[in-house]
């Protein structure tokens, strides 16, 4: 029996991977079914016992039970007792494809290329970087591991169950996400001072979908977008993608240079400014009063628009957060991002447009384009988490422990690096801007952390002639990892200098 045309066909098409995550039922339940749509396997075709097929295969003589149930319970072999398993042969829904030579395992293979030309953009390379380090340093992303894990199972599930979200689905989409962007409204209005509608708000998965759907709107290859000299290398490559020309513009103690924007440009020269609302990314320097001021009266003189990028407005630590500029725009000259539960798991999330009436109707058009479906147990969820006042406690709670964060941080730099590194104590946000000096190689820095467990992406160095400093992202390390954090970088900058 061990050599019948069956058991030799299993022996020479059927493999297993115990290296692999899949489970081995499923990876031979898997190849059995190639083997029956390929007719390698026909109908009434007996199978060998669980016992042989273990011997065969060399597994537990479960894992053979759960590969015939798993076969069994999708329509491709009845299991008949005392007489066996036998080949079923489902109707016929596409055309057969035979193998070659190859494996039943691999005849599935996908090519790794296109046989046709497409177009690769440079701007679209991720920046993505392979470790094994313990500690992976971050630009000031939430500790994920404060999220409310099981209030959030239970406000999920909750959420699930209610009667009206499948009516919701066949609705249409202004009509079901009208109560979350009125709450969200709600919310806005009394936390940021706006006055807004529903028809002023764009909801969307992410800060950086915001940005690309205003960006598809307002910019045309060739326009011209300032930002911040140093900036954010994930709108840049957005405004890139465009092919819009960026041009950067100085930052010093009090943000943006807008003389220099008005000493530098002409009218209608400019497309937009992009700046970032409280602190300036990287250097979380604040824009100051008086140049808001300056830069609403310079875009409604100029006609150019201002997209406002307000990714920490949830994490003030001293005083309250300034409002953002969009709050106290009258000319309609304001473009603001936000971003709506920054201390939940990034699932539950999200980002917001807030602009006039005419750009929002535009970029819905857009957006469903994109994102027809979106998410409604998401969306009741948050719905109901900003009336409850959920959204505003979690937020509050987290500060406190940031802060902390923020000081023993700040301390232990002062601890190990108090003559070799120059910081200020940011009022907010959740990385603080470390300059080197006298400077080093940062890139030799990270090739020196990495080999004590520490992960410097090269996303937060900024080495140029004039810039040796890290955006060094601190809120996802607790109390207990902030001091062996700041004890690796430490030796790894000895290692450097003494060399």
């Amino acid at each position: 029996m061990t050599d019948s045309p069956v058991n030799n066909l299993f022996k020479e098409l059927i493999s297993v991977d115990k290296s692999t995550l899949q489970p081995l039922y499923q990876q031979v339940s898997g190849q059995i079914v190639n083997a029956i749509q390929r007719s390698y396997l026909t109908k009434g075709t007996k199978l060998p016992g669980t016992r042989m097929l273990s011997e065969l295969l060399n597994v537990h003589r479960n894992t053979a039970v759960a590969i015939y149930e798993e076969l069994a319970s999708q329509g491709w072999v009845e299991i008949i007792p005392n007489k066996g398993t036998f080949v079923l042969e489902p109707k016929q829904t596409t055309i057969k494809i035979k193998a070659t030579s190859q494996k039943v395992n691999e005849a599935y293979t996908y090519a790794k290329t296109t046989g046709f030309p497409f177009q690769n953009s440079l701007h679209l390379v991720s920046t993505v970087e392979a470790t094994s380090a313990k500690f992976i340093i971050n630009d000031g992303k939430p500790d994920l591991r404060l999220h409310p894990v099981h209030q959030f199972t239970r406000w999920y599930s909750a959420a699930m169950k209610r009667k009206t979200l499948v009516n919701k689905w066949n609705k249409t989409a202004d009509f079901f996400n009208s109560t979350f962007q009125t709450q969200l409204c709600n919310y806005l209005n009394a936390t940021r001072g706006f006055h807004i509608k529903p028809t002023n708000l764009l909801n969307t998965r992410s800060t950086e979908m915001s940005l690309y759907v205003v960006s598809q709107l307002l910019l045309k290859p060739k326009d011209v977008v300032l930002v911040g000299e140093l900036s954010n290398y994930a709108s840049n490559m957005i405004f890139q993608q465009t092919g819009a020309t960026i041009k950067t513009i100085p930052v010093d103690k009090e943000g943006l240079d807008i003389t220099y924007i008005k000493q530098h440009f002409k009218k209608n020269s400019i497309r937009c400014v992009y700046i970032c609302a409280h602190r300036d990314y990287p250097t979380t320097v604040k824009l100051s009063t008086q140049r808001r001021l300056d830069l609403l009266q310079l875009a409604k003189e100029y006609g150019f628009a201002i997209i406002e990028d307000d990714f920490d407005y949830d994490f003030q630590f001293e005083g309250s957060p300034m409002l953002p500029m969009a709050s106290a725009d009258a000319n309609g000259m304001v473009i603001y991002l936000g971003k709506l539960g920054q201390s939940l798991f990034p699932s539950f999330q999200t980002g917001f447009v807030i602009a006039p009436e005419n750009l929002i109707s535009e970029a819905k058009n857009y957006l469903e384009l994109l994102d027809k479906q979106g998410d409604l147990i998401q969306e009741q969820m948050l719905s109901e988490l900003i009336y409850e006042g959920e959204i505003y406690r979690l937020m509050k709670k987290n500060i406190v422990i940031y802060k902390k964060r923020r000081d023993l941080f700040c301390q232990f730099l002062t601890t190990y690096f108090s003559n070799t590194i120059q910081w200020k104590i940011p009022s907010g946000g959740l990385a603080v801007w470390l300059q080197f000096n006298p400077k080093i190689s940062l890139i030799k820095l990270a090739q020196e952390t990495e080999k004590h467990g520490l992960h410097l992406p090269k996303t937060i160095l900024y080495q140029d002639k004039n810039t040796c400093a890290i955006r060094f992202g601190f809120g996802h390390l607790n109390d207990e990892e902030i001091e062996p954090v700041i004890t690796k970088l430490k030796t790894a900058y000895d290692a450097i200098v003494l060399k």
